[in-house]
């Protein structure tokens, strides 16, 4: 069974996005893929949030020490 996560579990997974942030991502379809079972009651699933911080790695531009 998965484990659901709310906005303020979610903000708490990911340093330096605030609620506010998580919900314009929710808007602007960038974010993790959420669950709407009420009008008023947002979910998230835990591996799907991990998944999605993972999708974002960079990679570094560096060419090492000369």
């Amino acid at each position: 069974m998965p484990v659901y996560l709310t906005p303020d579990q979610v903000v708490l997974m990911l340093p330096g996005v605030s609620r506010g942030q998580l919900a314009q991502l929710r808007f602007h379809g960038k974010g993790p893929k959420y669950r709407k079972p009420t009008a008023k009651t947002v979910l998230y699933v835990q591996s799907e949030v991990v998944a999605w911080v993972e999708s974002t790695t960079c990679g570094g531009t560096g060419t090492g020490a000369a």
